[in-house]
């Protein structure tokens, strides 16, 4: 069902910093810092040759991001995305094995203008899963 790694997004504290660190002391293609209101957090996409690294940082107080930092001072790995071809299908199969999708169910349009889904990680040994639509 799941297909290729999209990303590993990581929380961090300090987006200009942490995006500059990748640029500089990495080398890496690092896009431009876009805003995501309905998922609470501001993105920075890291490219590289196999997949992305997204780094997040929350969008006001609300944010799940903010939470995670509050816990997670220094940041860190936030959830993995793999595609899947049928997020819908691929929902549905999950839920009949008895896999919980947080929020209501209904795919939300995520950074890449695609629909994703999370999946609860406590069903995924403790790791927040997300699925978007290849």
């Amino acid at each position: 069902m799941i297909g290729r790694l999209n990303h590993v997004a990581i929380a961090v504290p300090d987006l200009a910093r942490a995006a500059e660190q990748y640029r500089t002391t990495l080398g890496a293609e690092v896009g431009a810092p876009q805003d995501e209101p309905d998922h609470g957090v501001r993105v920075v996409f890291i490219d590289l040759p196999n997949t992305k690294i997204e780094l997040l940082h929350p969008l006001g107080d609300g944010s799940p991001i903010a939470a995670f930092l509050a816990k997670n001072p220094a940041g860190g790995i936030h959830h993995i995305c793999y595609e899947v071809d049928d997020i819908i299908a691929a929902r549905d199969r999950l839920l009949a094995d008895g896999a919980r999708v947080l929020g209501d169910g209904d795919p939300k349009i995520g950074a890449h203008g695609k629909p994703v889904l999370f999946l609860h990680p406590k069903d995924f040994n403790g790791c927040l899963i997300e699925l978007e639509q290849a």
